[in-house]
């Protein structure tokens, strides 16, 4: 690819459903999804509400389901990548409700093509939208109303390496580094939050897969997609 229009928009901002959307969460939401995949997860299903969460929990009780902040009742766990790696998760489906980044990908259910994304799968996102060759791409950006740093920078990154495969990463690293929510996770402001979650959301291209999220029957279902073709 020569070229990509590449849109950076907030949820509040979409008001129409994009072709093509990468929803981006560095800090926590789509981290820990891959760390499901990575412990064994199926799939995921992403919420719209925790009355849903625990309304398919209840359905499917071998389901394992998440969400942001502290332990709850009816919970399992919580949306915290450093508390999530210590959870085997072999061939479970996981039901993951946060604050903004399964908001977004609800946002852009519509789409023919809705990506997943964080700094740990950037280049396997960027493999597959290389690959699709859309000429077309709305980035969302999930966390503080489209305003998060963190979220914006790794937009920004997979954008950039979609058409410069030798993009470095350090620039964007350290803006995520230096983010609102990065010191509010280092700072325990925020509750359910292991001490390694923010060096664990830093860790680019961790994993080898992007994550696809696809309608199924009436539930958004992420599941991990191996790019195709081999790393450049």
């Amino acid at each position: 690819m020569i070229g990509m229009d590449a849109r950076f928009l907030g949820i509040a901002e979409l008001v129409e459903v994009p072709p093509v959307a990468v929803v981006v969460d560095v800090m926590r939401a789509f981290t820990v999804a891959a760390w499901a995949f990575a412990q064994g997860a199926e799939k995921i299903v992403l919420a719209e509400s925790l009355d849903e969460a625990l309304a398919l929990k209840a359905r499917h009780p071998d389901w394992l389901a998440l969400k942001d902040g502290p332990p709850a009742p009816g919970f399992d766990a919580v949306n915290s990548p450093g508390l999530l790696r210590s959870i085997d998760l072999g061939g479970r489906t996981v039901v993951q409700k946060t604050t903004a980044g399964t908001v977004g990908a609800l946002a852009v259910k519509e789409a023919s093509l809705v990506l997943c994304a964080s700094f740990v799968v950037a280049e396997a996102t960027a493999q597959l939208l290389r690959a699709r060759g859309s000429d077309g791409v709305t980035f969302v950006v999930t966390g503080e109303e489209g305003r998060a740093e963190e979220d914006l920078a790794c937009a920004q990154y997979i954008a950039r390496r979609v058409t410069e495969a030798g993009t470095e990463a350090a620039g964007f690293l350290r803006r995520a580094a230096e983010s609102r929510a990065a010191v509010e996770l280092a700072e325990g402001v925020r509750q359910g939050v292991h001490p390694d979650d923010v060096a664990l959301c830093l860790e680019v291209d961790r994993f080898p897969f992007a994550m696809v999220a696809a309608l199924e029957s009436s539930l958004m279902v992420l599941r991990p997609s191996a790019p195709p073709s081999g790393r450049r």
